[in-house]
């Protein structure tokens, strides 16, 4: 299928340049359509009907299954859920927390996410670190960094796939294998630095025991930037939970997202939220446990047309071609827009090499308000985002953005640039 042919499928491109695939991706014709037809069958075979019962539990099966093949994983593996943040929740508060446990989160989080981790900090007495891997955008080794910050006490890395402010690619396999293969305590105390003072740190007793005492670190993945991105095999990866959504780079419909959990992590993990989807219940309707996999952390209700809309969505993808073609186009057309920013005088772009994903982030450095830059923009057709930390401008490109669409940008970014010295703005 031909570029333009494609982006025809997706009504939100016909009058603008479009650059928010990470803050949500535009819904194809076809999603639009499977929703509405679901939401039609449900009225007029009853919505509370066993017909209609029978088909809400087929669409989640076959969703799951087409999630799991997606992220090359089992579908009992998956449980259904409205977005990242819900399956990043799932995972923080259903361990089981002691006093003095440490969690370890990168300074690249999503403002979400460290609320939880803040809330489980007051809450269970956590001792929490900040490892910083932002600074490793264009030199260092984030691996290297995750492993000096890893305590004996540690219980949980949090991280993302792909940092939703700079764009980065974090060598996941390698980040999972350093955890899992335990921690050696280092002759001296882990680097107190970047960061770490944003979160009083609880000392905890029984130090000299911790300290003689290899330990399993589970890894949370954040995957808002890397499901409908990179090529994924989770299995090989070895992560422990794998939090995404369905409606950024998939392009599907807002209110529908997943998390995967290994096998092996799933004996560690207790529901939380607990409802009828995810328990066995008896002959009489009492509970009696969870259901085996995932789906124990699946609740209740939900807008079932919407698993028909992810599904369209997804298929739709594998019309124009394999995930690694979509990837290997998505940074080519990320390259392009970076070399492109690079020209501009008064951008510089937060990568001193070309992107690995389609997330592109730049500042201006002649004074004028990224705010103001992206409202002047959208007036013109063209959606873009501020970013606040670090302050910063995010322009997103997908595999059937255009060399025209980019051209747009980097000219529009270019002539407000040059207006900007020209009335010499603060």
């Amino acid at each position: 299928m031909t570029k333009d042919k494609h982006r025809q499928q997706f009504p939100a491109l016909a009058n603008k340049a479009y650059f928010n695939y990470g803050g949500q991706g535009p819904l194809p014709e076809t999603a639009l359509e499977a929703i509405y037809e679901a939401y039609k069958r449900v009225q007029l075979g009853g919505p509370f009907s066993g017909e209609i019962g029978a088909w809400v539990a087929q669409e989640a099966m076959l969703t799951r299954r087409a999630i799991a093949n997606e992220l090359a994983v089992p579908p009992e593996t998956i449980a259904l859920t409205e977005d990242v943040t819900v399956g990043c929740n799932i995972a923080l508060w259903g361990i089981d927390w002691h006093p003095g446990d440490h969690l370890l989160l990168s300074d690249g989080e999503h403002p979400g996410i460290v609320a939880s981790v803040m809330e489980l900090q007051r809450r269970f007495n956590l001792e929490v670190s900040i490892c910083p891997l932002v600074a490793t955008l264009n030199q260092g080794d984030a691996v290297a960094v995750i492993a000096n910050y890893l305590q004996p006490n540690t219980r949980l890395l949090v991280i993302s796939h792909i940092l939703w402010n700079t764009g980065q690619v974090l060598p996941l396999t390698e980040i999972v294998k350093v955890c899992h293969e335990g921690y050696e305590p280092p002759l001296t105390p882990p680097c107190q630095g970047g960061g770490q003072e944003e979160f009083a740190l609880i000392s905890s007793g029984g130090q000299e025991e911790l300290l003689a005492t290899k330990k399993k670190v589970r890894v949370l993945v954040d995957a808002a930037q890397s499901v409908g991105v990179l090529p994924l095999n989770l299995i090989e990866s070895g992560v422990d939970f794998y939090a995404f959504t369905g409606h950024k780079w998939w392009c599907g419909p807002e209110g529908l997202g997943g998390l995967y959990v290994s096998a092996e992590a799933l004996a560690d993990l207790q529901p939380v939220f607990i409802g009828w989807r995810g328990i066995v219940t008896d002959a009489n309707a009492k509970p009696i446990g969870f259901k085996p996999g995932a789906q124990r952390y699946e609740i209740a209700t939900s807008a079932y047309p919407l698993y028909a809309g992810l599904r369209s969505a997804i298929a739709l993808q594998h019309e124009w071609g394999p995930i690694e073609e979509r990837y290997a186009e998505i940074c080519r057309l990320s390259k392009y827009l970076w070399e492109r920013l690079s020209e501009i005088s008064h951008v510089e772009c937060l990568r001193t090499s070309a992107p690995e994903a389609g997330l592109v982030s730049f500042r201006l450095t002649n004074g004028m308000p990224h705010k103001k830059l992206v409202d002047l923009l959208e007036k013109q057709g063209i959606m873009v985002r501020t970013i606040l930390n670090p302050d910063c401008v995010r322009a997103c490109v997908h595999y059937f953005t255009t060399e025209a669409e980019i051209d747009k940008l980097v000219g529009a970014i270019a002539i407000q640039s040059e207006n900007a010295i020209d009335n010499r703005i603060d």
